[in-house]
């Protein structure tokens, strides 16, 4: 597909009637007589399950570690799920679009679910974690397949509805996750926080088999073959280099023989991924992914996004907590009004890039978040939680204007057969950008705290457990270490910042002004309206 400006209102193709033998007006998820709200509901508890797993987890590690043990790497519990999802999503991008996606969903469903079910039966630290592992081997297909769905069953006028009905449950789980742990974990058991997957697990798949068909599709050619060698190879490689990054300068130093011999192995079986990948047929990871500017700016672009959520998501807590001296409940709300307003500004997206077109969309919502970054260093210390608060209001909206024009842009530009692929490799881009983030960041931060408090021993999850004890030092000393921990996630902030002006950067110069839409088949409506 030759890529160039597209004619007519931004962004957006002129309709036009079905060829001769396409498949019509009907979206290529559902045959013509499937009820697409049914499969519209199951596509949001998939993403629900998904969504909710890392927050309901969280709050519950204290009763997992007094029940099984295991505290010196119950950090594998989020690092292995992490993992399996990142490394899995090309591979099952490529799966959806060489087998359909109904049979990719169905299948990460039933993992998703069995290894909930293994993880309520663990009974110690390394069986939860290997059980996690098969998790996020489901999740993977759960987080990429229901994306694609998404694209394949709305038009483009219409998809920014189902975009902004996923970005609610994302929303809803950030701020629901927490308690809805912490209930379960106090008054239940933790085991609950697995098993309440089943029956929600259990509804969508229902659906999902009952109610999403998918029309045969006629091959122009041989059979397409799977690459299994390089889904094998770009899973062993993406798992040695994340696990790289996930471990590194936490359980063991960045220049320490662990580290460098797997960033030493992550470097040989990613040349041997590319060998494969070149050689191969039909490849996981196929070159035009990147050889187009549109996908491999946003891939960029979103990797870049990625990098930046790490400092809010990861850090702001930690802030609201020690140095402004907020509850945990409170803490979490600061944080949490951001997934208010993300939503509600990605849904009146589409009035934006209708007007301006995808691209210079997105430049608005990285710009503008960039500036919310950069303000957040000119907040007074101590401050009051209120301050910051307003900040991730401002910036969920600036990144609801970015994140989704660019994935309904950047979906609109392939056709069915390219689709999973596509959405596949912004997803990995982004998980990549996320783990990136969270080991640069963590590094810097403890860097900052090391030369602010003068010794080698600055580690802020150090420096924050020690602010939670009250009356364990004097005024003078929580006071300095209050001030260290806001100087370094002031310049954490001022990281994310540059990686917002990298994003802006890459889509100014990269992208296209106009998305090369591809057009769409228009016809007498034959699919229920959600």
């Amino acid at each position: 597909m030759n890529e160039g400006p597209a004619s007519g209102t931004p962004d957006l193709p002129r309709p036009r009637g079905p060829r001769p033998g396409e498949p019509g007006a009907t979206p290529p998820g559902q045959a013509p007589d499937a009820r697409r709200g049914a499969v519209v509901a199951a596509l949001m508890l998939s993403m629900a399950l998904a969504a909710l797993d890392g927050t309901i987890v969280s709050t519950a590690v204290p009763q997992i570690v007094g029940d099984l043990g295991g505290f010196s790497y119950f950090s594998w519990l989020f690092a292995g799920y992490l993992l399996a999802v990142t490394v899995t999503l090309p591979v099952y991008g490529k799966l959806s679009d060489t087998l359909g996606r109904k049979p990719v969903l169905i299948m990460g469903s039933v993992l998703f679910l069995l290894g909930s079910l293994l993880c309520a039966l663990a009974w110690d630290m390394t069986s939860l974690i290997a059980f996690r592992v098969v998790q996020g081997l489901g999740g993977g297909a759960l987080q990429g397949t229901v994306q694609t769905l998404a694209a394949d069953l709305y038009p483009l006028k219409e998809r920014p509805r189902i975009q902004a009905r996923l970005s609610t449950v994302w929303a809803l789980s950030a701020v629901a996750g927490p308690g809805l742990g912490g209930l379960l974990a106090t008054y239940a058991d933790w085991r609950w926080i697995f098993l309440v997957n089943l029956p929600v697990g259990a509804v969508a798949l229902w659906l999902i088999v009952r109610h999403l068909h998918e029309p045969l599709r006629e091959r122009t050619g041989p059979r397409p073959r799977i690459d299994w060698a390089g889904a094998l190879a770009i899973f062993c490689c993406g798992a040695v280099l994340l696990t790289a990054l996930v471990q590194g300068g936490v359980a063991w130093g960045w220049l320490s023989p662990p580290s460098l011999a797997l960033f030493g192995t992550g470097a040989v079986l990613a040349a041997a991924t590319v060998l494969i990948e070149r050689r191969a047929a039909d490849p996981v990871l196929p070159g035009w992914v990147w050889r187009r500017r549109t996908i491999a700016a946003v891939n960029l672009a979103l990797g870049c996004l990625g990098l930046l959520m790490v400092a809010p998501t990861v850090f702001l807590p930690t802030y609201a907590q020690s140095v402004l001296g907020l509850a945990p409940v409170a803490a979490g709300f600061v944080l949490s009004v951001m997934t208010l307003s993300w939503p509600l500004a990605a849904a009146l997206s589409q009035h934006v890039y209708r007007r301006i077109g995808f691209r210079d969309t997105a430049l608005v919502g990285i710009g503008g978040a960039t500036l919310v970054l950069l303000a957040f260093p000119l907040l007074p210390y101590p401050g009051s939680g209120w301050q910051p608060a307003l900040l991730m209001l401002a910036l969920g909206a600036a990144l609801g204007l970015f994140q989704l024009p660019l994935i309904v842009g950047v979906q609109s530009t392939v056709g069915w057969e390219e689709r999973g692929t596509t959405t596949a490799s912004v997803l990995f881009c982004r998980q990549i950008g996320q783990t990136l983030g969270a080991a640069l960041f963590g590094a810097v931060a403890n860097a900052v705290l090391t030369a602010r408090l003068g010794n080698s021993s600055g580690d802020l999850d150090a420096v924050a457990r020690a602010l939670d004890e009250p009356g364990a030092m004097d005024a003078a000393t929580a006071d300095t270490l209050r001030r260290a921990v806001a100087s370094a996630v002031e310049t954490v902030h001022l990281g994310a910042a540059c990686a917002g002006a990298a994003a802006f950067v890459l889509l100014l110069t990269l992208a296209p002004r106009r998305f090369p839409v591809r057009e769409e088949y228009t016809g007498p409506a034959s699919a229920e309206r959600a």
